[in-house]
């Protein structure tokens, strides 16, 4: 009986290490598109940053991340999982330093790239390590993980958009908020961790992973999902105050709205999680996502587009994390090397939007920019239909 309590305590801290694990994440990628404006005036001399070497800054972020998912989800199986999640939070207060120091505009890309390995450790670990301590719920736990990601935006943002106010120097707050980190890190030093795949299991190999067709369409799938929630977030609250003519600290809040809404969103999906086929959540998550991208892009009144730019994050909420519950359901032995490959295939998605956005902003208007994401949850929709088609009768 006392074991069971133990193992219980033990289960609760470790899960609740991971959750403050996931602000760190939000913390590397939503500190800079606050300052996005700020950077293009700081690095770019008297004509500023083009929009396309605005759009390059989360795209490197990204990218970043990409790769160190890549590198560290096949290393995670075999090294366990505990020494992943204390790198990933190391390296994203070194990256914090580095902006905070930053001189140039090549200085704040590598500061970026640091900061983005150490999310893209992270994002690798913690969903299949709360899976590992959760094993018979997973749909919901990961909706709650993925909300503290949205949690730790919301403080980000808050904290930024609170130094815009007060006239904090940005470097200032790169620095102090690198805190966040440091104390999970030291929270994650005392843990032992379950192995990522049940011990009287075998791990699904990769090669195998890649010869199923439903695995091939969730890579797709999170890769839509991806694109479809940071195109908008990324690039928010410069669309608020250059397209929409709303100033800096607006367009920091409407991220903080957006954030808000994420967390609404993820704490309700994993409430349902039990009760909604996750065919329904994610259709209804993408209809939400059209019309929000509609509204924002062409609403006659700027107020209502700012409001659809903040509902996004409510109907884009439940994307992801579903998205990674269906494949962890469909693959329950995949271990971090699965997780790692669609939190790899999401995170392409990430960076390539914000990115996309930006050269379509460059050529055309950033309104266009925004309307061409509309085509993501489109996508997204034809493909959660095709996957769960009913089989066609034998008559």
């Amino acid at each position: 009986m006392h074991d069971a309590i133990e193992q219980s305590r033990a289960t609760r801290w470790a899960t609740l290490v991971c959750y403050g694990s996931m602000t760190g994440i939000a913390i590397s990628v939503n500190l800079v598109p606050v300052y996005l404006t700020t950077f293009s005036e700081v690095f770019g001399g008297p004509a500023g940053l083009t929009e396309e070497q605005l759009g390059r800054i989360p795209a490197v972020v990204f990218a970043a991340t990409v790769v160190g998912i890549l590198i560290s989800g096949p290393l995670a199986d075999r090294w366990g999982a505990k020494r992943f999640a204390m790198l990933g939070n190391a390296l994203t207060v070194v990256g914090l330093c580095m902006l905070a120091v930053s001189l140039s505009y090549g200085m704040l890309l590598a500061a970026g790239a640091v900061m983005g390995l150490g999310g893209g450790v992270l994002d690798m670990i913690l969903s299949p390590i709360v899976c590992a301590l959760h094993p018979h719920r997973r749909g919901r736990i990961l909706n709650w993980l993925h909300s503290f990601y949205c949690i730790g935006a919301l403080g980000t943002v808050l904290a930024a958009s609170a130094a815009l106010r007060f006239g904090v120097p940005w470097r200032v707050l790169a620095l102090g908020i690198s805190i966040v980190p440091v104390f999970v890190l030291v929270g994650f030093a005392p843990l032992a961790l379950p192995p990522l795949v049940h011990e009287s299991a075998t791990r699904t190999r990769v090669a195998w992973l890649f010869r199923e067709p439903f695995f091939l369409a969730a890579l797709l799938a999170i890769g839509l999902c991806g694109a479809t929630e940071q195109g908008m977030s990324q690039w928010l609250p410069a669309y608020a105050e250059r397209t929409l003519g709303y100033s800096k600290a607006v367009g920091g809040l409407a991220l903080a709205g957006f954030s808000i809404g994420m967390i609404i969103g993820r704490v309700t999906a994993g409430y349902f999680a039990h009760h909604a086929r996750p065919r329904t959540i994610m259709l209804a998550g993408c209809t939400g996502c059209v019309l929000g991208y509609g509204a924002a892009c062409f609403a006659p009144l700027e107020a209502a587009a700012l409001a659809g730019c903040v509902a996004i994050g409510f109907t884009v909420s439940c994307l992801w994390p579903t998205a990674l519950g269906v494949a962890a359901d469909r693959f329950p032995h995949g271990g971090a090397s699965m997780f790692g490959l669609m939190t790899a295939a999401g995170n392409i998605g990430c960076f390539a939007m914000p990115w996309i956005i930006g050269v379509i902003a460059h050529h055309l208007t950033l309104r266009i920019g925004l309307a061409a994401v509309t085509l993501c949850p489109l996508l997204l929709a034809g493909l959660v239909l095709a996957l769960t088609a009913p089989p066609p009768s034998a008559d």
